[in-house]
Protein backbone atom coordinates (compact mmCIF):
# COMPACT_ATOMS: atom_id res chain seq x y z
CA UNK A 1 0.00 0.00 0.00
CA UNK A 2 1.35 3.42 -0.87
CA UNK A 3 0.99 5.28 2.33
CA UNK A 4 1.03 9.19 3.26
CA UNK A 5 3.93 11.38 3.27
CA UNK A 6 3.42 12.43 7.19
CA UNK A 7 2.53 9.98 10.42
CA UNK A 8 -1.23 9.13 11.15
CA UNK A 9 -2.22 7.30 14.28
CA UNK A 10 -4.56 4.81 13.27
CA UNK A 11 -7.37 3.07 16.06
CA UNK A 12 -10.01 0.82 15.57
CA UNK A 13 -12.04 0.56 18.56
CA UNK A 14 -13.75 -2.65 18.84
CA UNK A 15 -16.13 -4.32 21.75
CA UNK A 16 -12.95 -5.97 23.31
CA UNK A 17 -9.43 -4.37 22.01
CA UNK A 18 -8.35 -1.09 20.67
CA UNK A 19 -6.20 -2.10 17.77
CA UNK A 20 -3.40 0.58 17.05
CA UNK A 21 -1.31 1.50 14.55
CA UNK A 22 1.28 4.38 14.24
CA UNK A 23 2.05 4.42 10.37
CA UNK A 24 5.37 6.54 9.57
CA UNK A 25 6.28 7.38 5.92
CA UNK A 26 9.75 6.40 6.62
CA UNK A 27 9.61 2.76 7.29
CA UNK A 28 8.37 -0.36 6.05
CA UNK A 29 4.62 -0.79 7.73
CA UNK A 30 5.39 -4.17 9.10
CA UNK A 31 7.67 -2.34 11.73
CA UNK A 32 5.39 0.02 12.52
CA UNK A 33 4.23 0.91 16.12
CA UNK A 34 1.59 -1.56 17.22
CA UNK A 35 -0.53 -2.16 20.14
CA UNK A 36 -3.43 -4.63 20.75
CA UNK A 37 -4.68 -3.02 24.43
CA UNK A 38 -8.32 -3.59 26.08
CA UNK A 39 -11.14 -1.56 24.45
CA UNK A 40 -12.01 1.74 26.24
CA UNK A 41 -15.34 0.30 27.74
CA UNK A 42 -13.32 -2.70 29.11
CA UNK A 43 -10.97 -0.21 31.12
CA UNK A 44 -13.90 2.29 31.97
CA UNK A 45 -15.82 -1.01 33.17
CA UNK A 46 -13.10 -2.53 35.24
CA UNK A 47 -12.81 1.24 36.86
CA UNK A 48 -16.31 0.84 37.80
CA UNK A 49 -16.50 -2.60 38.73
CA UNK A 50 -12.97 -1.57 41.38
CA UNK A 51 -14.96 1.14 42.74
CA UNK A 52 -18.74 -0.60 43.40
CA UNK A 53 -16.54 -3.78 45.14
CA UNK A 54 -15.20 -0.86 47.64
CA UNK A 55 -18.49 0.41 48.35
CA UNK A 56 -17.69 3.82 46.87
CA UNK A 57 -19.99 6.61 44.47
CA UNK A 58 -19.32 6.78 41.02
CA UNK A 59 -19.19 9.64 38.76
CA UNK A 60 -19.00 9.11 34.96
CA UNK A 61 -17.63 12.54 33.18
CA UNK A 62 -16.99 12.70 29.34
CA UNK A 63 -18.01 12.11 26.16
CA UNK A 64 -20.40 9.28 24.57
CA UNK A 65 -18.95 5.99 24.29
CA UNK A 66 -19.39 2.61 23.18
CA UNK A 67 -21.05 0.30 25.41
CA UNK A 68 -20.25 -3.17 26.54
CA UNK A 69 -18.80 -4.38 29.61
CA UNK A 70 -19.02 -0.80 31.13
CA UNK A 71 -22.48 -1.00 30.65
CA UNK A 72 -22.93 -5.00 32.09
CA UNK A 73 -20.71 -3.70 34.96
CA UNK A 74 -23.54 -1.00 35.84
CA UNK A 75 -26.45 -2.81 35.13
CA UNK A 76 -24.74 -5.82 37.46
CA UNK A 77 -23.82 -2.87 40.26
CA UNK A 78 -27.03 -0.60 40.64
CA UNK A 79 -29.19 -3.07 41.78
CA UNK A 80 -26.60 -4.14 44.59
CA UNK A 81 -26.51 -0.77 45.66
CA UNK A 82 -24.17 1.18 43.44
CA UNK A 83 -24.61 4.99 43.93
CA UNK A 84 -23.64 6.21 40.21
CA UNK A 85 -23.98 9.51 39.28
CA UNK A 86 -23.20 10.99 35.10
CA UNK A 87 -23.23 13.83 33.12
CA UNK A 88 -25.89 14.06 30.28
CA UNK A 89 -23.30 13.05 27.71
CA UNK A 90 -21.47 10.26 29.62
CA UNK A 91 -25.13 8.75 30.74
CA UNK A 92 -25.90 8.69 26.67
CA UNK A 93 -23.68 5.49 26.67
CA UNK A 94 -25.92 3.33 29.15
CA UNK A 95 -28.83 4.26 26.38
CA UNK A 96 -29.50 6.82 24.50
CA UNK A 97 -33.20 7.66 26.27
CA UNK A 98 -32.10 9.93 29.35
CA UNK A 99 -35.19 8.98 31.24
CA UNK A 100 -34.11 5.53 31.09
CA UNK A 101 -31.08 6.05 32.52
CA UNK A 102 -32.26 7.65 35.30
CA UNK A 103 -35.05 4.55 35.63
CA UNK A 104 -31.93 3.24 36.72
CA UNK A 105 -30.91 4.63 39.34
CA UNK A 106 -28.36 6.98 37.55
CA UNK A 107 -28.19 10.44 39.04
CA UNK A 108 -27.93 12.42 35.77
CA UNK A 109 -25.71 16.06 36.74
CA UNK A 110 -22.61 17.95 35.44
CA UNK A 111 -21.57 18.16 39.21
CA UNK A 112 -19.84 15.15 40.97
CA UNK A 113 -20.78 14.18 44.32
CA UNK A 114 -17.23 15.06 46.54
CA UNK A 115 -17.16 11.44 47.68
CA UNK A 116 -17.39 10.24 44.12
CA UNK A 117 -14.20 8.12 41.84
CA UNK A 118 -14.60 10.19 39.03
CA UNK A 119 -14.07 7.92 35.98
CA UNK A 120 -13.63 9.36 32.45
CA UNK A 121 -15.57 8.15 29.67
CA UNK A 122 -14.50 8.41 25.80
CA UNK A 123 -13.28 6.17 22.97
CA UNK A 124 -10.05 8.32 22.24
CA UNK A 125 -7.66 7.73 25.26
CA UNK A 126 -5.85 10.49 24.07
CA UNK A 127 -3.97 11.56 28.04
CA UNK A 128 -3.05 7.58 28.01
CA UNK A 129 -1.48 7.22 24.85
CA UNK A 130 0.37 10.35 24.89
CA UNK A 131 2.05 8.81 28.20
CA UNK A 132 2.67 5.70 26.32
CA UNK A 133 4.15 7.41 23.12
CA UNK A 134 6.16 9.51 25.70
CA UNK A 135 7.65 6.94 27.57
CA UNK A 136 8.82 4.79 24.57
CA UNK A 137 10.33 8.50 23.13
CA UNK A 138 7.71 7.85 19.85
CA UNK A 139 6.34 11.19 18.83
CA UNK A 140 3.15 11.37 18.82
CA UNK A 141 1.45 12.54 15.37
CA UNK A 142 -0.65 15.20 14.61
CA UNK A 143 -2.81 13.37 12.50
CA UNK A 144 -5.61 10.59 13.56
CA UNK A 145 -8.13 8.07 12.16
CA UNK A 146 -10.18 6.30 14.31
CA UNK A 147 -13.20 3.57 13.92
CA UNK A 148 -15.96 2.97 16.25
CA UNK A 149 -19.23 1.07 15.41
CA UNK A 150 -21.39 3.46 16.02
CA UNK A 151 -25.10 2.98 16.34
CA UNK A 152 -26.39 6.38 16.46
CA UNK A 153 -28.70 8.45 18.25
CA UNK A 154 -32.04 6.79 18.27
CA UNK A 155 -33.87 7.24 21.64
CA UNK A 156 -37.41 5.82 20.24
CA UNK A 157 -36.15 2.76 18.21
CA UNK A 158 -34.14 -0.12 18.58
CA UNK A 159 -30.17 1.12 18.03
CA UNK A 160 -29.65 -2.19 16.12
CA UNK A 161 -32.34 -1.33 13.71
CA UNK A 162 -31.56 2.57 13.69
CA UNK A 163 -27.92 1.90 12.55
CA UNK A 164 -28.88 -1.01 10.34
CA UNK A 165 -31.58 1.18 8.07
CA UNK A 166 -28.62 3.91 8.55
CA UNK A 167 -26.40 1.34 6.90
CA UNK A 168 -28.86 0.80 4.03
CA UNK A 169 -29.20 4.26 3.57
CA UNK A 170 -25.69 5.32 2.65
CA UNK A 171 -25.73 2.54 0.59
CA UNK A 172 -28.42 3.21 -1.92
CA UNK A 173 -27.69 7.09 -1.81
CA UNK A 174 -24.37 5.49 -2.96
CA UNK A 175 -25.40 3.01 -5.64
CA UNK A 176 -23.68 -0.08 -3.83
CA UNK A 177 -20.46 0.95 -4.71
CA UNK A 178 -18.35 -0.12 -2.18
CA UNK A 179 -16.68 4.13 -1.29
CA UNK A 180 -20.37 4.79 -0.06
CA UNK A 181 -19.23 3.12 3.25
CA UNK A 182 -17.06 6.16 4.29
CA UNK A 183 -18.59 8.60 6.10
CA UNK A 184 -16.31 11.81 5.82
CA UNK A 185 -17.65 14.06 7.84
CA UNK A 186 -19.99 11.25 9.82
CA UNK A 187 -23.44 12.00 9.57
CA UNK A 188 -24.45 14.18 12.63
CA UNK A 189 -26.75 11.29 14.46
CA UNK A 190 -23.48 9.35 14.25
CA UNK A 191 -23.36 10.30 17.77
CA UNK A 192 -19.80 8.53 19.01
CA UNK A 193 -18.06 9.73 15.80
CA UNK A 194 -19.36 13.35 16.55
CA UNK A 195 -17.68 13.21 20.20
CA UNK A 196 -14.26 12.23 18.75
CA UNK A 197 -14.65 14.85 15.91
CA UNK A 198 -15.68 17.24 19.05
CA UNK A 199 -11.84 16.38 20.73
CA UNK A 200 -10.04 16.43 17.09
CA UNK A 201 -12.00 18.37 14.20
CA UNK A 202 -9.69 17.03 11.92
CA UNK A 203 -9.85 13.53 12.17
CA UNK A 204 -11.14 10.23 10.43
CA UNK A 205 -14.11 8.45 11.32
CA UNK A 206 -15.42 5.81 10.34
CA UNK A 207 -17.60 3.00 11.10
CA UNK A 208 -15.21 -0.65 12.62
CA UNK A 209 -17.05 -2.82 9.79
CA UNK A 210 -16.32 -0.78 6.89
CA UNK A 211 -12.54 -0.52 7.91
CA UNK A 212 -12.37 -4.22 7.98
CA UNK A 213 -13.58 -4.45 4.63
CA UNK A 214 -11.23 -1.67 3.38
CA UNK A 215 -8.50 -3.76 5.44
CA UNK A 216 -9.08 -7.02 4.34
CA UNK A 217 -8.79 -5.75 0.69
CA UNK A 218 -5.15 -5.42 1.20
CA UNK A 219 -4.42 -8.71 1.75
CA UNK A 220 -3.33 -9.62 -2.28
CA UNK A 221 -5.52 -12.54 -2.38
CA UNK A 222 -8.70 -10.94 -1.29
CA UNK A 223 -7.54 -8.14 -3.62
CA UNK A 224 -7.03 -10.63 -6.74
CA UNK A 225 -10.51 -12.08 -5.89
CA UNK A 226 -12.65 -8.71 -6.01
CA UNK A 227 -13.57 -8.74 -9.71
CA UNK A 228 -14.61 -12.30 -9.43
CA UNK A 229 -16.75 -11.64 -6.54
CA UNK A 230 -15.68 -11.91 -2.92
CA UNK A 231 -17.24 -12.38 0.72
CA UNK A 232 -15.26 -10.36 2.70
CA UNK A 233 -16.73 -11.11 6.83
CA UNK A 234 -15.27 -9.63 9.93
CA UNK A 235 -15.71 -11.78 12.65
CA UNK A 236 -15.30 -9.21 15.29
CA UNK A 237 -15.27 -9.59 19.21
CA UNK A 238 -18.85 -8.40 19.48
CA UNK A 239 -20.23 -8.30 16.14
CA UNK A 240 -19.83 -9.88 12.41
CA UNK A 241 -20.05 -7.99 9.46
CA UNK A 242 -20.38 -9.72 6.08
CA UNK A 243 -20.43 -8.17 2.60
CA UNK A 244 -20.20 -9.42 -0.98
CA UNK A 245 -18.11 -7.11 -3.54
CA UNK A 246 -18.08 -7.72 -7.04
CA UNK A 247 -15.24 -5.15 -8.64
CA UNK A 248 -16.53 -2.00 -6.28
CA UNK A 249 -20.36 -3.02 -6.27
CA UNK A 250 -21.38 -4.28 -3.06
CA UNK A 251 -23.72 -6.80 -3.91
CA UNK A 252 -25.22 -7.72 -0.49
CA UNK A 253 -24.66 -7.35 3.69
CA UNK A 254 -25.42 -8.52 6.33
CA UNK A 255 -24.91 -7.61 10.35
CA UNK A 256 -25.04 -9.96 13.33
CA UNK A 257 -23.77 -10.42 16.99
CA UNK A 258 -20.70 -13.05 16.65
CA UNK A 259 -22.05 -14.86 19.68
CA UNK A 260 -25.12 -16.37 17.55
CA UNK A 261 -22.95 -17.10 14.59
CA UNK A 262 -20.41 -19.66 16.51
CA UNK A 263 -23.03 -22.21 16.31
CA UNK A 264 -21.72 -24.56 13.98
CA UNK A 265 -22.88 -23.63 10.38
CA UNK A 266 -24.89 -20.71 11.07
CA UNK A 267 -22.42 -18.33 9.00
CA UNK A 268 -22.63 -19.99 6.23
CA UNK A 269 -26.41 -20.67 6.30
CA UNK A 270 -26.69 -16.72 6.13
CA UNK A 271 -23.81 -16.20 3.35
CA UNK A 272 -25.83 -18.70 1.27
CA UNK A 273 -28.95 -16.53 1.40
CA UNK A 274 -27.15 -13.60 0.87
CA UNK A 275 -25.47 -14.97 -2.34
CA UNK A 276 -28.56 -16.24 -3.93
CA UNK A 277 -30.56 -13.22 -2.76
CA UNK A 278 -32.87 -14.79 -0.50
CA UNK A 279 -31.35 -13.19 2.60
CA UNK A 280 -34.00 -10.78 4.22
CA UNK A 281 -33.72 -7.86 6.99
CA UNK A 282 -36.54 -9.34 9.01
CA UNK A 283 -34.82 -12.89 8.96
CA UNK A 284 -31.59 -11.39 10.64
CA UNK A 285 -33.30 -9.05 13.02
CA UNK A 286 -35.76 -11.29 14.63
CA UNK A 287 -32.53 -13.54 15.15
CA UNK A 288 -31.45 -10.59 17.19
CA UNK A 289 -29.04 -9.62 14.96
CA UNK A 290 -28.93 -5.88 13.07
CA UNK A 291 -29.98 -6.50 9.55
CA UNK A 292 -29.16 -7.24 6.18
CA UNK A 293 -30.18 -5.67 2.58
CA UNK A 294 -29.20 -7.64 -0.79
CA UNK A 295 -28.38 -5.66 -4.07
CA UNK A 296 -28.21 -8.62 -5.99
CA UNK A 297 -27.38 -11.77 -6.21
CA UNK A 298 -23.22 -13.02 -6.81
CA UNK A 299 -21.53 -15.90 -6.81
CA UNK A 300 -18.10 -15.12 -5.15
CA UNK A 301 -15.14 -16.83 -6.43
CA UNK A 302 -13.64 -16.51 -2.47
CA UNK A 303 -15.26 -16.01 0.93
CA UNK A 304 -12.44 -14.09 3.16
CA UNK A 305 -13.05 -14.10 6.87
CA UNK A 306 -10.87 -11.62 9.29
CA UNK A 307 -11.31 -10.47 13.09
CA UNK A 308 -10.04 -12.68 16.27
CA UNK A 309 -13.66 -15.19 16.12
CA UNK A 310 -12.43 -16.23 12.42
CA UNK A 311 -11.73 -19.77 13.46
CA UNK A 312 -14.87 -20.10 15.48
CA UNK A 313 -17.17 -18.90 13.33
CA UNK A 314 -15.86 -19.28 9.31
CA UNK A 315 -12.88 -22.32 9.99
CA UNK A 316 -12.77 -23.57 6.60
CA UNK A 317 -12.73 -19.74 4.91
CA UNK A 318 -9.80 -18.42 3.70
CA UNK A 319 -8.31 -16.35 6.71
CA UNK A 320 -7.14 -12.86 5.47
CA UNK A 321 -4.12 -11.34 7.01
CA UNK A 322 -3.00 -7.89 5.46
CA UNK A 323 0.84 -7.37 6.26
CA UNK A 324 0.95 -10.37 8.08
CA UNK A 325 -1.42 -8.96 10.83
CA UNK A 326 -4.97 -10.18 11.34
CA UNK A 327 -5.71 -8.26 14.54
CA UNK A 328 -4.71 -4.99 12.78
CA UNK A 329 -7.12 -5.42 9.98
CA UNK A 330 -9.19 -2.45 10.98
CA UNK A 331 -5.98 -0.09 10.92
CA UNK A 332 -4.71 -0.88 7.78
CA UNK A 333 -8.54 0.02 6.27
CA UNK A 334 -8.13 3.21 7.90
CA UNK A 335 -4.85 3.86 5.90
CA UNK A 336 -6.32 3.01 2.61
CA UNK A 337 -9.35 5.18 3.70
CA UNK A 338 -6.84 8.25 4.37
CA UNK A 339 -5.39 7.50 1.01
CA UNK A 340 -8.58 7.63 -0.71
CA UNK A 341 -9.97 10.74 1.50
CA UNK A 342 -7.23 12.92 2.99
CA UNK A 343 -4.43 12.57 0.07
Amino acid sequence: MRGPDVPVLLLDIGRGTQDILLYTPDQPIENSVKMVLPSPNVITGMAIEKAAEKGQPVHLAGPVMGGGKNTQVIKHWLPKGLKLSASPTAALTIRDNLEYVQSLGVAITDTPPEDAVIIRTGDYMETELRETFSRFGIPYPNHLAVAVQDHGYSPNMSNRKFRFLHLKEMLERGDWNIRSLIQDPPHTSMTRMQAIRDIRPHALVMDTGAAAIFGALQDPIVNEAKDRGVTIVNAGNGHTLAVTIEGDEICGIFEHHSRVLMNDGTCRQYLTKLHNGTLTNEEVYNDHGHGAAVNRTCSPSLIAVTGPNRRKILPDAYQASPYGDMMLTGCFGLLSTWMKKRV
